[in-house]
């Protein structure tokens, strides 16, 4: 998995934050909503996100 498919930062979209493309849903934020105990199905159904784009956010995560 290559996360650069999905995950991308420009410093005019949230101050530059790492961002899952066509969305302004920063890695951090939907790192946050699994940490609260959100699962893929919550998330994907409440976000405009793909599970290819969650793996990529997983991928990305510091310490991976």
């Amino acid at each position: 998995m290559d996360w650069r498919t999905y995950i991308h930062s420009d410093p005019k979209i949230l101050l530059g934050k790492p961002i899952v493309k066509g969305t302004r849903l920063s890695v951090e934020f939907i790192l946050g909503l699994f940490a609260e105990g959100w699962t893929e199905q919550q998330v994907t159904e409440s976000y405009p996100i793909s599970p290819l784009a969650i793996q990529a956010v997983f991928a990305f995560a510091p310490g991976n």
